[in-house]
């Protein structure tokens, strides 16, 4: 709140609002001393009695200089007092003042002319105990020097969430000088800003609980025509009373890195992209569709991939998977695993031991992966599943009946060595088999039971199309500003070899 700004109470209306203990004039410990022509005390006030251990009872009445000030200082302080009360000027300095205890300690003393009603003089003296005082100037001169050199923004907002400070360094950040802030919405200078960092704002005034390196791109009148990004923490600031003063920003440029992060990100969805499927071959007695999500939020994109893989006899090879980690390394080991996977699904191998030659390469490549791998042959309309460590698909009937099918999971692939297990189903005309990684379903938030069950119930209408299922889904269970990539591939059995052209939908 500024200095010329109406104290104003919860109502909003102009009055008076009282303030607790522990204010800044509670640490300074001001005593008040009034008196007479004569430099008899006539005043006496709690904090005196506490700086000077004289209680009132004892110094009322007494002469000010033979209480509290040692003959050799005597004259000195009885001429300053005479001068003051002479010229009517204030005096400022500091002398020792001799404690009830009989020690000796320096006091910061002002010192200025009162006249009453009557016409009479009076001297009233403000006084704190000098070491006090100069630590608090110290540490405002030492908060002040980091708030103006430091090379992190810095801004002070009241409890509207209107500027009453920043430092030299927001103020390049903002490009709109210090004064121009004062008094203004956030949102008046930071038009940007998303709605959800005044929000943060306030949750932060109303617990008190930080927040944290919040993520934020934008343009401001430094640089209007380039995006700029920053991590933004806030702070609740609060006197030494506890009273609620506003909130405060700390600003951190990390428009390199974040610009380093995009072009990583790029170069990653481009090498992913160009090693997915485009489109899948048309297949005997199936009908394909499928999509593909990066991440929103971060550079965590590159290690999911499906693959729909011609194989002898009709049968049709459908392979989900998602190497762990993110970026481009990500990508490259999906690539090479997508890879091997179509060099041993060429073997004619069931899907246990594709799984298990694929266990052996992924540890080479000192990674680990899940994936689902599927065989289906329309001739006896069977499809034969095996996992490795990954979600379990799911089988919608076109009845409507559908459910998460109850397999053998096995162990992601990466060297544990672990066999693997295939499971027969019936896959009839007009079955759905849904495959699809963890970034479809997994939250932060929610138990992956709760979520998987989220996904059973979006699957409510058998007779959708495989594309307008796949997009529901992603529109359902996706988030903007998710921090995973999602890979998702239904296939539905036709009604035998002949089958139904491939589709992309």
């Amino acid at each position: 709140m500024g200095a010329t700004e109406p104290v104003r109470g919860d109502s909003g209306e102009a009055g008076v609002v009282a303030s607790g203990p522990g204010g800044l004039l509670d640490v300074l410990n001001v005593a008040a001393v009034l008196l007479d022509s004569e430099g008899r005390i006539d005043l006496w006030s709690p904090q005196a009695e506490t700086l000077f251990g004289y209680s009132a009872e004892e110094a009322l009445g007494q002469y000010a200089g033979q209480l509290l000030i040692d003959k050799e200082h005597l004259d000195t302080v009885l001429e300053l007092f005479a001068q003051v009360m002479r010229d009517g000027e204030s005096w400022a300095g500091v002398f020792p003042v001799r404690h009830k205890d009989g020690s000796s300690r320096l006091v910061e003393f002002r010192n200025m002319r009162l006249q009453d009603d009557q016409r009479d003089y009076w001297a009233l003296g403000l006084a704190t105990d000098q070491a006090t005082l100069r630590g608090v100037e110290r540490n405002l001169s030492l908060s002040a020097q980091m708030v103006s050199q430091s090379p992190i923004g810095l801004g002070m907002l009241d409890t509207d969430l209107r500027y009453i400070a920043v430092n030299p360094a927001e103020e390049r950040m903002n490009g709109v000088p210090a004064a121009e802030h004062i008094g203004r919405h956030v949102h008046e200078v930071l038009p940007f800003l998303d709605q959800s960092f005044e929000g943060a704002m306030r949750e932060v005034l109303a617990s008190g609980v930080p927040i944290l390196d919040q993520y934020t791109v934008g343009r401001t009148a430094a640089d209007p025509d380039n995006d700029h990004a920053w991590s933004i923490s806030f702070y609740r600031l609060e006197s030494p009373n506890g009273k609620v003063l506003g909130v405060a920003t700390s600003s951190v440029d990390v428009t390199d890195r974040h610009r380093a992060v995009e072009e990583q990100r790029r170069t990653a969805l481009t090498l992913q992209r160009s090693l997915l499927p485009h489109p899948p071959p048309q297949r005997p007695g199936l009908d394909v569709a499928y999509r593909y999500r990066p991440a929103q939020a971060t550079i965590e994109i590159g290690g999911d991939w499906f693959d729909v893989i011609p194989l002898n006899g009709d049968k049709t090879a459908l392979v989900v998977g998602d190497v762990m980690g993110s970026g481009v390394g990500a990508a490259a080991t999906m690539g090479q695993l997508r890879t091997a996977t179509r060099t041993l699904a060429d073997l004619d191998l069931p899907p246990d031991q594709v799984l298990h030659h694929l266990d052996h390469i992924t540890d080479g490549l000192d990674t680990i992966a899940t994936c689902v791998y599927a065989v289906f042959d329309p001739h006896t309309a069977q499809c034969h599943v095996s996992l490795a460590g990954h979600l379990p698909p799911v089988l919608l009937r076109p009845d409507g009946t559908r459910e998460l099918l109850d397999l053998p999971t096995g162990a992601p692939l990466g060297g544990c060595g672990i066999s693997f297990d295939s499971t027969s189903i019936d896959f009839r005309p007009g079955d759905q088999l849904v495959l699809y990684t963890d970034g479809l379903v997994e939250t932060r938030d929610q138990p992956i039971d709760a979520r998987l069950e989220a996904l059973l119930d979006v699957l409510d209408d058998p007779n959708r199309s495989l594309g307008a299922t796949c997009d529901l889904l992603l529109h359902t269970l996706r988030h903007s500003g998710e921090h995973d990539d999602a890979a998702l591939l239904i296939a539905r059995a036709g009604p035998g070899p002949a089958g139904e052209a491939i589709s992309k939908e």
